[in-house]
């Protein structure tokens, strides 16, 4: 499903540019679990980004199902991050004004999916993960694992092949943690193509495949 040949990324420090990510060549099958591990510094997060169509990349060949995604325009980029990918980080990033039904229904906005269809979609997510009793709830009113849990409602609500993780668990407690697992898992059950960044070995303990990068290059690629 995602193709990366020879991927290589650099960041502008000042007059000099530092290489972030050097030659990178990865194959993900549709519906893997896979877990990105690494230190800081690694090149982990700037590898995810590019995995999601977030950034672009200096050199190398990025195919998802076969389309050349560094042909594409960024009008494009941006449809096939919303139908394609769906994201979840580590700080929920919610807008804090809005319920939690109107935070899952917001991806469905930039779709233009129709408001009725989107109050729909929305509840029937968050019931997935949960939360049926608590969509009117602002994201103040909601534990750590719950506010986790509306991000998921929001990336899955709109039907994506690919879910992409940062960090999902790293500002929750464990008991938080095992639940957000166990939904991932049903996620992958139903045939959801999994990417998780993580720096946790437990965590990554639950996926069939850990890619390790160190100094931006692959050290590991180990499958379960």
């Amino acid at each position: 499903m995602i193709e990366l040949s020879a991927i290589h990324k650099s960041f502008r420090q000042g007059m000099q540019q530092v290489p972030v990510l050097k030659g990178i060549d990865v194959d993900i099958a549709r519906g893997e679990f896979m877990a990105i591990m690494g230190p800081s510094g690694s090149g982990k997060s700037t590898l995810m980004n590019i995995l999601g169509c977030l950034d672009t990349f200096d050199q190398g060949r990025y195919r998802l199902d076969g389309q050349a995604i560094e042909s594409l325009d960024p009008e494009s980029l941006a449809g096939i991050r919303n139908r394609t990918f769906g994201f979840v980080f580590q700080l929920f990033n919610l807008i804090p004004k809005l319920s939690a039904v109107r935070n899952v229904e917001l991806p469905m906005v930039y779709a233009h999916v129709p408001r009725i269809e989107r109050r729909e979609r929305a509840r029937e997510a968050l019931a997935a993960v949960g939360l049926a009793q608590r969509i009117d709830h602002a994201p103040s009113e909601l534990s750590g694992g719950q506010q986790q849990r509306v991000a998921i409602a929001r990336a899955i609500v709109n039907d994506p092949q690919v879910i992409i993780a940062d960090e999902p668990t790293g500002s929750l407690d464990s008991a938080s943690g095992t639940e957000i697992m166990a939904i991932f898992h049903r996620l992958h059950d139903q045939g959801k193509t999994l990417i998780m960044v993580t720096h946790d070995a437990e965590i990554a303990g639950h996926a069939s495949r850990i890619l390790r990068l160190r100094d931006g290059r692959i050290e590991e690629d180990r499958r379960s």
